[in-house]
């Protein structure tokens, strides 16, 4: 039986092939964003291709791309996601300039962060995103 004053973990995946950015991301929004969210439970991916493997397994409730990442960056990920894989967890992508938000857009992603992240302001983010446990769909 759930306890509703212990809402269940959510799993969220980090990618970035700089761990300092993914430690960055995890620092900011924290274990528990939100009361009503649960605790996060964090998967680091470094690579594209580990990104979508571990989409495949369908246990993740949140992705959350750098942007800036090399040689693959966030936002082309997230396109590939949201045009191959249904349903999408939704996904955020943090992004350096708040003048890529159009880009971001066109990649078809759900929220972005800037850089540098706002702990208030992921945590919000991180919690709608979760709340609404739905992503925006692919364009067919």
């Amino acid at each position: 039986m759930t306890n509703p004053a212990d809402p269940a973990g959510r799993t969220v995946l980090v990618f970035s092939d700089d761990p300092t950015i993914r430690a960055q991301i995890r620092s900011a929004i924290g274990r528990r964003p939100a009361p009503d969210i649960g605790r996060i439970e964090y998967i680091e991916c470094a690579d594209q291709l580990a990104v979508v493997d571990e989409l495949d397994l369908g246990e993740i409730d949140l992705v959350i791309l750098d942007g800036e990442a090399q040689p693959t960056g966030g936002m082309g990920i997230c396109r590939q996601l949201k045009n191959e894989i249904f349903p999408c967890p939704p996904i955020c992508i943090v992004i350096a300039r708040r003048d890529d938000r159009w880009l971001a857009r066109w990649s078809l992603s759900d929220a972005t962060l800037t850089y540098p992240i706002d702990p208030v302001d992921a945590a919000e983010t991180v919690a709608g995103l979760l709340r609404a446990g739905t992503s925006v769909a692919a364009p067919r």
